[in-house]
């Protein structure tokens, strides 16, 4: 007898559901990361009862998390520490940031329990479909691609552990999303509030950027989950997803006829898609802020550089960088002074970068320091955590093949799972599917 439960996160700038052997598909199902920038995740925890030999069922859990970040242009320090860290972490503990309900309960203690088996499935995504909705150079969109898989390699993401695929190397991300694009009513996207930001500061848009709220629903369904972490910036984006499922499953997945399509096709009868909910997932450590202003985020759209320690910023840049940052002429370095958010976002990257110390140990390190004395500090904090990183990446990037075959692999094992996902969808609709 199999039991299932699923858990998606979409950590999108957005951290879904199925089991190991992909043959899932449940009536309970749901869905980092944030995403303003897109980083989005999404993480599936699936229970599977197994008979045993012995009187007592044996549970095993089989949990996923498909995360992603965009390829455009260097991954920055927000990336890192925000999102690609705690996958990191996640993938070699099978543990994730504290996350809570919307009713405050722990979800790592709410689903811990002592006579289940966990096993963890980690896939990666370079979301270069979400890359698009604003013009990329055609001579850069590659390398910006493999760039960006090889710097989850470098961080840690170990492909012995873990799937790194991109996005466009699954089609069924695009497929179903024009398949949701059709049932999805306009001024539903008309309300989306980063769109109506991000319009507002173009000369001119393309559709892609007021339906890729669509594209993330699709990103969120595909795999089945039924908790989906998400930030402030993204709650808009899922109860979006949530009204595309009620929306798909009240028109498609009812009465008689669609029995017998899904009984013609091989498929179980129930509704194709899971409706996710929220699940607010408290990061790691403390968003990164912008060098030039310490109450915006640190950023890949922001035209100064300056705004950003990218990851593969050479030590002399780096020292440029944090020498010039924006800071104030108060005394000393404090947190969490609401006058001074560029002593607090200094602060947070520099505990940050060296996760074994208290807040305590390095507040009494530093709060007599001057900004003169503590940029220096700060950036060689920065140059030693990051040096290992370049040092991988430099290698993965010099052989094509391995990372090329990585991804192959990777986007062969996520096909499995969508393809699943989108075959349902399609016979809900009508269409004629292979045998």
């Amino acid at each position: 007898m199999k039991l299932s439960r699923h858990l998606l996160m979409y950590t999108l700038s957005l951290t879904t559901k199925s089991i190991a052997s992909f043959s899932l598909r449940s009536p309970l199902g749901k869905q980092s990361g944030a995403v303003s920038s897109r980083t989005f995740a999404l993480f599936a925890d699936v229970a599977t009862e197994q008979e045993e030999a012995t009187a007592t069922p044996k549970k095993v859990r089989t949990r996923r998390i498909l995360s992603g970040v965009q390829p455009t242009g260097n991954l920055h320090l927000g990336n890192y520490l925000g999102a690609i860290q705690q996958w990191v972490e996640f993938q070699n503990t099978g543990k994730f940031a504290a996350a809570e309900n919307l009713d405050g309960e722990s979800i790592n203690e709410k689903d811990a329990q002592d006579d289940v088996e966990v096993v963890n499935e980690n896939f990666f995504c370079v979301v270069d479909m979400h890359a698009i909705t604003v013009p990329q150079d055609p001579a850069q969109l590659e390398e910006s691609t493999l760039a960006s898989a090889a710097l989850y390699i470098a961080a840690g993401i170990d492909p012995t552990k873990s799937k790194i695929f991109v996005q466009s190397h699954v089609s069924s991300h695009a497929e179903l999303a024009w398949l949701l694009n059709c049932i999805t009513p306009m001024n539903w996207l008309e309300r989306m509030i980063q769109f109506k930001d991000k319009a507002k500061k173009a000369e001119s848009v393309g559709v892609g950027l007021f339906t890729y709220p669509v594209l993330m629903a699709a990103d969120i369904l595909l795999y089945q989950a039924d908790r989906v972490p998400v930030g402030e910036d993204q709650k808009q984006h899922l109860e979006l997803a949530r009204d595309i499922v009620r929306r798909f499953n009240d028109q498609y997945c009812k009465g008689g006829a669609y029995k017998k399509r899904c009984k013609k096709a091989g498929l179980p009868s129930y509704p194709v898609f899971t409706e996710p909910e929220a699940m607010i997932v408290k990061a790691g450590g403390a968003r990164v802020m912008s060098l030039t202003d310490g109450t915006s985020k640190m950023s890949k759209s922001d035209p100064a550089e300056a705004s950003r320690i990218n990851v593969l910023d050479p030590p002399n840049v780096i020292r440029d960088k944090i020498k010039r940052c924006k800071t104030d002429s108060l005394p000393g370095v404090e947190w969490d002074n609401p006058a001074r958010p560029e002593s607090t976002n200094l602060l947070n990257i520099y505990a940050s970068v060296q996760p074994g110390r208290s807040r305590e140990d390095i507040l009494e390190e530093v709060k007599d320091m001057a900004w003169g004395e503590f940029k220096p500090l700060l950036a060689e904090a920065l140059i030693q955590h990051l040096e290992p990183i370049q040092k991988r990446y430099a290698e993965v990037r010099a052989d094509d093949e391995y990372l090329k075959r990585v991804l192959r692999e990777g986007a062969e094992a996520a096909d499995a799972i969508a393809e699943k996902t989108l075959k349902g969808a399609k016979v809900a609709m009508g269409f004629s599917v292979p045998n």
